[in-house]
């Protein structure tokens, strides 16, 4: 660790700040199911990953089922509900009475973003800074976008404690260099465990305090 460089925490957004994947789930295996019958849970594959990378990987050369697909994604997401992961706001306040730096760090893109700040404009003020889509060339699991997250707060990766819950946020988060804490919001703690340094459920038990004894 470097004392030199402030703490700061990388949160991912869906199934991390915002209890959004089940819902994400179903919208995705839907279109696995009308393209891809071969990947029975399409909605696991894809997680964490950015639009752009999902139709570059899933969907070359089809440009009128990318507009398809586009579409009904901005209509689902003006209309999925957004409620926070339990525990976590004030887990927010706590590190920020420690004077912890926080970004959100999400494959979501500003359209997206703009249907939460409508629905929690407080979101803005919980963060130092959040960090989408459209400021990222490689997507998860590239580190891309959590070393940038740490550039952006000034520190290094070796100070920073990522929290994710998809294994390509996960992969990332490692990748990158940095502790990574994961929650078993969208994959079993089975599932993940040898992925992260801890798994927790939601952030309802969790305090700067021991986020601070795992640097």
């Amino acid at each position: 660790m470097d004392t030199t460089k402030c703490i700061a925490a990388l949160f991912d957004f869906d199934g991390v700040v915002m209890d959004t994947e089940t819902q994400y789930t179903l919208f995705w295996n839907e279109i696995g199911e009308k393209y891809f019958p071969q990947y029975p849970e399409f909605g696991r594959i894809i997680k964490g990953q950015t639009l752009t990378r999902i139709y570059d990987t899933y969907f070359p050369d089809m440009e009128e089922v990318r507009q398809e697909i586009t579409d009904s994604l901005n209509l689902f997401e003006k209309e999925m509900h957004y409620d926070f992961i339990p525990g976590v706001v004030g887990f927010m306040k706590n590190l920020r009475e420690h004077g912890v730096k926080m970004a959100i760090v999400t494959s979501s893109n500003q359209m997206k973003m703009a249907n939460v700040y409508r629905a929690h404009p407080e979101l803005k003020e919980l963060v130092d800074y959040i960090l989408t889509a459209e400021q990222v060339k490689h997507s998860k699991p590239a580190p891309d976008c959590f070393l940038l997250g740490a550039d952006i707060l000034e520190t290094v990766p070796e100070n920073c404690v990522v929290f994710e819950d998809s294994f390509h946020g996960l992969e990332a988060g490692n990748a990158a260099g940095m502790l990574v804490v994961g929650l078993s919001t969208t994959n079993s703690e089975e599932a993940i465990r040898d992925k992260c340094s801890l798994v927790i459920p939601d952030f309802r038990n969790f305090t700067y305090e021991e986020m601070r004894r795992l640097l």
